[in-house]
């Protein structure tokens, strides 16, 4: 009589597992190791000194001064003994795979068995840093960039010009427009938000700046920033006009964090790090490895409801979904392994003026709206590729159907006819920017399917191209 099965082996616990990037990502991913029961010894990296902290507040409620900007910290893990360790104030330069170490800026080299890459994004910097260096001119990315611009609102600056018309830059100018403070708005684009929700929205998102108050000047760059005495004075546009400003916040996009991993054997872009479905890390040679993970915004993944494509985004919950995902497949066993498959959602407040999107609006040639009125501020939309397929959906104070719209996505359903009656029955161009343009928008969007190479963006999509493709 042939004996019973064995039990399946448990998975070997890693000996050491090491995150680098001491954000929403890789607190998550700490969270969910120690819910998942690894109980051996975990350290944190990070290149701030702060403990992790809740970025989405540092450009919305911090500026209207609602929330200070030391009361964003996230909770913090449960206590776990001497077995959490954290490194914070010095970013990691290398990653050794050979060796199986994490090199420090200050030289130290922490051994892994595990590692999760958690890294994030920075802001594009200004190209001149002499004029960047100016007192008054400064982004929004970390607590301390959050409180010095509530600070110098506090002191109620003549003018502030805001560099950038995408989510930051218009959440912004909404905190300007809250304390009363003049704005000035420089987007090279046609719209704010037309790199991420299209011109047919980006429109909406005009008139809604303009009549708040905000003086929106579209298709214009910012030529120099004039600075007397080491303080900013000025901003010079493209047009020749100077406009007189106490503040000038840059929000000219993100870069992804990724040089500290130039010759760590893995496929790295600008894009971020290509990652299976999974979140396991690509290696150049093609292969996936099983001891290094990726999550949040430096993450560059593979979605089965995109054909498999590599999907780079900018989203809260990308960075909790992925980091617990990452974490679970890190200590599981290989049978017992999740994908990365949440659709994309992303929400923004301006204006009073709740915005919030689902999929993937830059994948779409065409829009249609369905809910509601778009002249009354409150309205759904969705957004079709040149399949007839819907891709995506945004509302605008209209945010109680969204779910119905992601199920549609999941679905891959066709684009929907209108629900109210007095809309528009037809669908018309969602006009996204191409990447070549000259005036592409200062901001680009904050999803975007990159085509399945692992180390480049080897396709973008066109509206009304050859099957929406075009090669780059």
């Amino acid at each position: 009589m042939p004996s019973p099965a064995s039990p399946p082996s448990q998975p070997r616990q890693p000996d050491h597992v090491v995150i680098v990037g001491a954000s929403l990502a890789g607190l998550e991913g700490a969270r969910a190791l120690r819910e998942e029961g690894f109980a051996g010894p975990l350290t944190i990296v990070g290149d701030e000194q702060e403990p992790p902290y809740d970025r989405p507040p540092l450009s919305k409620a911090v500026l209207s001064g609602w929330v200070p900007a030391d009361h964003t910290f996230l909770p913090r893990l449960p206590p776990n003994g001497t077995k959490t360790s954290w490194r914070l104030g010095s970013p990691a330069t290398r990653l050794d795979q050979a060796a199986r170490e994490i090199v420090l800026a200050d030289g130290e080299r922490i051994p892994y068995d595990k590692v999760l890459i958690a890294t994030g994004v920075r802001n594009v910097p200004w190209p001149d840093q002499e004029q960047a260096g100016l007192a008054g001119v400064l982004g929004v990315r970390t607590q301390p960039d959050a409180a010095l611009l509530a600070s110098l609102l506090n002191q109620g600056p003549a003018r502030v010009v805001v560099v950038g018309g995408g989510f930051t830059g218009s959440e912004i100018a909404s905190g300007c427009r809250h304390r009363d403070i003049p704005v000035t708005v420089i987007e090279r684009g046609e719209a704010p938000l037309a790199g991420a929700l299209g011109g047919v929205v980006g429109d909406i998102a005009a008139d809604l700046q303009r009549s708040n108050g905000v003086d929106l000047r579209s298709g214009t760059t910012v030529e120099s920033l004039e600075g007397s005495g080491g303080k900013l004075r000025a901003v010079t546009l493209s047009t020749g006009e100077t406009i007189e400003a106490d503040v000038a916040v840059l929000a000219l996009g993100a870069i992804r964090n990724v040089e500290w991993l130039a010759d760590s054997g893995l496929a790295v872009s600008p894009l971020g790090v290509a990652t299976d479905a999974g979140c396991r890390a690509i290696g150049v040679n093609g292969l996936v490895t099983d001891d290094i993970f990726v999550a949040g915004d430096v993450s560059r993944f593979t979605h089965p409801l995109f054909g498999y494509e590599f999907l780079a985004l900018e989203h809260w919950e990308n960075a909790v979904v992925g980091a617990r995902v990452a974490a679970h497949n890190m200590i599981c066993a290989p049978h017992d392994r999740r994908p990365h498959v949440c659709v994309p959602t992303f929400w923004s407040t301006q204006f009073d003026v709740n915005i919030k999107s689902v999929g993937v609006p830059p994948l779409a040639s065409e829009i249609i709206m369905t809910q509601g009125s778009p002249q009354a501020g409150s309205f759904a939309a969705a957004y079709g590729n040149e399949q007839g397929r819907i891709v995506a959906a945004v509302t605008f104070n209209h945010g109680r159907y969204l779910d119905y719209y992601r199920q549609l996505i999941e679905q891959a359903a066709p684009l929907p006819d209108p629900f109210t009656a007095d809309l528009p029955g037809k669908p018309r161009p969602a006009r996204f920017p191409h990447p070549a343009a000259p005036a592409y928008p200062y901001h680009g969007p904050t999803v975007v399917v990159t085509g399945h190479s692992p180390t480049e963006m080897e396709a973008v999509r066109v509206a009304g191209g050859p099957a929406g493709r075009s090669a780059q």
